[in-house]
């Protein structure tokens, strides 16, 4: 069982950046694979960012490539999303997971969830 909380979500303006953490509780952060996932209103949760378990490989959806970064640091539980460059089709509800042993891109494949944090990109 791992528990995990976003933070960092708000109001940006396109062009602008912003910076999502994830905490995770628990002591076995490391034997985790990590994603960020975004939901749209009316839209199916789709996959953004994902980093392996020790932190050496990450993937990226092709439309964030280039403008977002996954990390993790392990000292602190955590897991971020740099986001750069932001555009309106940015805004979502953006949600951290956690699955064991590698990542995935579909949601389904993640076991544990965040609560979720609005982003919001104004044009």
């Amino acid at each position: 069982q791992v528990q995990l909380v976003e933070s960092g979500g708000g109001l940006v303006q396109a062009g602008g950046s912003l910076r999502l953490s994830c905490a995770a509780s628990g002591r076995t952060f490391s034997n985790y694979a990590m994603g960020w996932f975004r939901q749209a209103p009316g839209k199916e949760r789709g996959f953004v960012a994902a980093i392996n378990r020790s932190g050496g490989s990450t993937y990226y959806a092709d439309s964030v490539k280039g403008r977002f970064t996954i990390s993790r640091d392990y000292a602190k539980n955590t897991v971020n999303l740099q986001m750069n460059s932001m555009k309106p089709e940015d805004t979502a509800v953006y949600y951290c997971a956690a699955r064991s042993p590698v990542f995935s891109t579909t949601p389904t494949d993640y076991n544990y969830w965040g609560q979720g944090t609005q982003v919001t990109v104004s044009s």
